[in-house]
């Protein structure tokens, strides 16, 4: 039941992904929140651990303010906040 808690500070805007790896996705960056302060090291780390997880290759941009327009593989984009905090996760490729 603790995934479920974790995921409750997390506000999800658009997903195309199963329940369980949107519970990863959103697991995995609060721990990089955590541990980073540098939104180009909490991407990495999240990245790093999906492309480990999940199979290469995915992409993740983190930021307080951006744009973007990406294809993705079905089943494999999830777009959320975590505070201020945006964070953009796919695959492609």
């Amino acid at each position: 039941m603790a995934d479920r808690k974790s995921n409750k500070n997390a506000v999800v805007k658009n997903v195309d992904m199963t329940e369980e790896m949107q519970i990863d996705a959103i697991d995995c960056a609060n721990q990089a929140l955590q541990k980073y302060n540098v939104e180009k090291d909490i991407a990495a780390h999240i990245k790093k651990e999906f492309d480990r997880k999940y199979d290469p290759t995915w992409h993740c941009v983190v930021g307080r303010n951006f744009g973007s327009y990406v294809t993705h593989e079905t089943k494999n984009f999830i777009y959320f906040y975590i505070g201020q905090v945006a964070i953009l996760l796919f695959k492609s490729g």
